[in-house]
């Protein structure tokens, strides 16, 4: 399925550029800067809602709440509160997707090249924004926000479009919006940014608790 987790970038580096559309600097450039500062990144935590929305079934919205924590290279976990709770963590070699209801863990292997195949795999340091993507000015900017569209080069699976908006005073991200041609969306509401604060290894660690039926997706690709 689409767009599941195509998830959560972050704090950027600001430009102090007018809000006349004319006098922007092209969005490129504007790229370039956000993945520089993005790169000077080595952790981060930040509370999180992702709505979910639209898509070929014309899905009713659905908002789920809860925590994020990316530590570089590889590692992330997102903690997933309500209305359901669940657990995707990534420790670096692979990742897991449990859910408790289910009594169930997904584990696949974590993608070895360093391309954003993802906008869940952009977070953890894969990925570069102007090499991976053709950006332009998303619709919404204003003088306290930037929008930036970026249209993958190569397909991928999970989104046709991603769109960042950007906190041009805190230089933090506010929203990420992964999208397809069908409709559907899958938008990241971050707030409660913390960089840098030394988020612990044990954070990524998971086992999944005795009776779970463990799935391997993806081996051997």
């Amino acid at each position: 399925m689409r767009l599941q987790l195509s998830l959560p970038l972050i704090a950027v580096l600001a430009l102090d550029v007018p809000t006349v559309a004319q006098s922007l600097p092209p969005a490129p450039e504007v790229a370039a800067a956000l993945q520089k500062k993005y790169d000077g990144i080595r952790d981060f935590s930040a509370d999180f809602t992702q709505t979910t929305e639209g898509g070929v079934l014309r899905r009713k919205p659905v908002t789920e709440r809860g925590t994020v924590f990316v530590k570089k290279p590889g590692r992330m976990r997102w903690n997933y509160k309500s209305p359901e709770e669940k657990v995707f963590v990534s420790d670096g070699r692979q990742i897991q997707l449990y859910v408790p209801a289910d009594k169930q863990v997904i584990v696949s292997p974590l993608p070895t090249d360093d391309r954003a195949t993802s906008a869940v795999l952009f977070l953890m340091g894969r990925g570069n924004l102007t090499r991976d993507f053709n950006v332009s000015y998303g619709q919404g900017g204003t003088d306290s926000v930037y929008v930036l569209r970026l249209e993958p080069k190569v397909r991928q699976a999970e989104y046709d479009w991603l769109q960042l908006t950007v906190d041009r005073s805190s230089l933090q991200i506010k929203e990420l919006t992964a999208g397809d041609q069908q409709g559907g969306r899958s938008i990241f509401r971050f707030t409660d940014f913390k960089e840098n604060a030394g988020v612990a290894d044990k954070t990524f660690a998971f086992t999944a608790p005795p009776g779970t039926e463990v799935v391997k997706s993806g081996q051997g690709r």
